[in-house]
């Protein structure tokens, strides 16, 4: 019963929604967990029969268990578009999750690296001919350069690359299209690698087999890579995206054009590098003024 109608809800998000993969995915893992959790407190209930203090006791058991608010909210979160469906679609009659709050958090500021680490990477001799390190590079520098998502570097074609207007079209979350200029230092390596680039592909980014990267791989590579410069606890793709933004608002650029440009659905998402800038700010100020 209860995989029937989680069923229905997958099946929504990637038809009707058009969720990513890696969407769906952390939907089903969350209701999963929420499923099991019944059982193991013996709650053979279907999951369309479920209260609000059912749903309350998860959300203790999650906390005991360790895990932060901000997790927990993200798993509140998928069972809120899981029974706002059933309600929609006639499931349920009522949606047991109303009088259910979100838990607080302290907000965090998106990390990123500086101006001045970003140039420590290593950059590759001229002569150097080897795929895998300019394919490496490459990818370290899409990530910085473009502030495209991990998913989108993954996904990205060869068609979609216009190198006379130095444009790349990405596919964004629900596939949302999205034109991001190419600045010239990546462009000349975008260049360098379609001409060392040994395989005949549709994807752009590839392994050592011509097949395209997958996430594992490039995670690892950039916190390799990242390691050797920078000292922050969490290196990721993601630091990378952070670190584009951050940098584009430091060096003058537009709050609505770095929101396109990232493919935001709206201002309040983009609106947090602003912090950055204002620490960067502080930091000025405290280093020059006398009276600091």
């Amino acid at each position: 019963m209860n995989s029937d109608v989680v069923n229905f809800f997958l099946e929504h998000l990637s038809v009707e929604r058009r969720c990513s993969p890696h969407t769906i995915i952390s939907y089903a893992t969350d209701l999963k967990q929420f499923s099991l959790f019944l059982e193991e407190q013996h709650q053979f209930l279907p999951l369309t029969e479920v209260s609000s203090s059912q749903i309350r006791l998860w959300l203790v058991h999650l906390s005991e268990n360790s895990l932060e608010n901000r997790s927990i909210n993200r798993k509140l979160a998928s069972l809120r578009t899981f029974y706002k469906f059933l309600l929609q679609k006639g499931r349920i009659q009522e949606n047991p999750l109303l009088s259910i709050r979100t838990i607080k958090t302290r907000k965090k500021l998106p990390q990123f690296l500086r101006e001045s680490e970003m140039a420590e990477i290593p950059k590759i001799d001229d002569t150097n001919q080897d795929f895998g390190t300019i394919r490496d590079q490459l990818i370290l520098y899409l990530l910085y350069g473009t502030g495209m998502r991990l998913a989108e570097l993954i996904s990205l074609q060869k068609s979609h690359i216009n190198l006379p207007q130095a444009t790349l079209r990405v596919l964004g979350k629900r596939n949302k299209e999205r034109i991001i200029p190419i600045p010239a230092f990546l462009l000349q390596l975008i260049q360098r690698y379609l001409t060392v680039c040994p395989f005949e592909s549709l994807y752009f980014i590839v392994d050592n087999k011509g097949k395209p990267v997958y996430p594992m791989m490039v995670q690892r590579l950039v916190k390799k890579q990242l390691g050797e410069i920078s000292t922050l606890e969490k290196l990721s793709p993601h630091v990378l995206r952070h670190t584009y933004a951050t940098h584009l608002l430091n060096n003058g650029a537009d709050l609505n054009a770095i929101k396109e440009l990232l493919g935001h659905a709206n201002l309040a998402a983009t609106q947090v590098y602003t912090h950055n800038s204002m620490e960067k700010i502080k930091e000025i100020y405290s280093q020059a003024h006398p009276k600091a």
